[in-house]
């Protein structure tokens, strides 16, 4: 019998970051910086025990969408968030035209 697991993604704008969190527990966060407009995520870690499941896609895409949602733009600083956008085009376009090259977007 499989067990169902409960996983919620969440921002917590009093950490300055997205949660991530299976049966209650905090398993992978990405952090950010947000300006009027903008959103720059600086560093996203998701616990060794967790790895290899996707879930660092799953917190990557709930914190772009909410982005979106908030039109805000997009700063990919941390490596894991601009790999993220490589893989999945239709999010390059909140990061901005005159900051694309610098990303290698």
């Amino acid at each position: 019998m499989a067990v169902t697991e409960r996983i919620e993604v969440a921002d917590a704008p009093n950490r300055e970051r997205y949660e991530l969190s299976i049966d209650g527990e905090v398993a992978g966060f990405t952090a950010y910086r947000v300006r009027p407009g903008l959103i720059a995520f600086i560093h996203t870690e998701v616990d060794e025990r967790f790895q290899g499941r996707g879930i660092g896609d799953q917190l990557i895409r709930f914190a772009l969408e909410d982005a979106r949602a908030r039109g805000l733009a997009v700063l990919p600083f941390c490596p894991f968030v601009k790999s993220f956008i490589e893989r999945h085009r239709e999010f390059e376009v909140l990061v901005p035209d005159n900051y694309r090259e610098q990303f290698g977007l």
